[in-house]
């Protein structure tokens, strides 16, 4: 099974951006549609992003107009490149296929955001 390891977060101030990236152990062609998930403490895990093999995109509407996700299928890695961010924003980011795959949870990465 591929694995997933999500880089790039951080302590951010509110307004400013960060670039996350997923790097996969194997090929994210093969893996189809990538989504970028985010989870606070005591809250249910939620979709942020989903790109397709093609590239066609989709975004939560919290985060349209402000968060852009990209992929490499060259490099195995997807992007989710984030500006204007808010409190709210903080949370742990994590990749996976879109429908996500059980198995397939990363570490994430820690984003937090201050006022």
């Amino acid at each position: 099974q591929v694995q997933l390891v999500e880089s790039g977060g951080g302590l951010v101030q509110a307004g400013g951006s960060l670039r996350l990236s997923c790097a996969a152990s194997g090929s994210i062609f093969k893996i189809g549609a990538m989504g970028w998930y985010r989870q606070t403490p005591g809250k249910q895990r939620e979709l942020v992003a989903t790109i397709t093999i093609g590239g066609s995109t989709n975004y939560a509407d919290s985060v349209k107009g402000r968060f852009s996700i990209s992929r490499d299928n060259a490099k195995n890695t997807v992007y989710l490149q984030m500006g204007s961010l808010t409190p709210e924003d903080t949370a742990v980011y994590y990749c996976n296929k879109y429908p996500p795959a059980f198995g397939a949870w990363g570490p994430g990465t820690q984003v937090t955001v201050s006022s």
